[in-house]
């Protein structure tokens, strides 16, 4: 299993922003510090917005900043910010949905659970702060 690239972007881009500090960043420069394309920088930083971990500045010294502070901010609410929540695998989004045909629901369904929390437990213990080794 792998991040999509949309997570993976947005994960660089806040990377960009917490780097940055209270400067306010154009998306232009993100785009380039992050080794993303404009239209992408610009769809995702949407999202960031969205999900209050990015603020948006117009005119003429807009630009980006990030929402909170690097310690602040997990790599599990950027990740989830684009992806929405986490889960291991898609039979644990439904309780009716498995595809195995047991009504005592699956046999994996547990295994997945833990799965799915650990990985949401490692996620959010990984603060951009401890990432920039500052």
């Amino acid at each position: 299993m792998h991040l999509t690239l949309e997570a993976d972007y947005a994960v660089r881009i806040m990377q960009v922003l917490c780097k940055a500090g209270n400067v306010r960043t154009d998306a232009g420069e993100i785009s380039k510090r992050a080794c993303v394309t404009p239209s992408f920088t610009l769809k995702i930083l949407r999202k960031l917005v969205s999900a209050g971990l990015v603020k948006s500045f117009k005119g003429t010294h807009g630009g980006y900043i990030a929402a909170k502070e690097p310690q602040e901010t997990t790599l599990l609410e950027v990740i989830e910010a684009i992806e929405g929540t986490y889960r291991f695998s898609k039979c644990l989004q439904n309780e009716s949905v498995c595809t195995m045909g047991n009504s005592d629901g699956c046999c994996y369904r547990k295994v997945f659970e833990k799965i799915t929390d650990s990985v949401r437990v490692q996620l959010a213990q990984n603060t951009f702060r401890d990432l920039l080794g500052e």
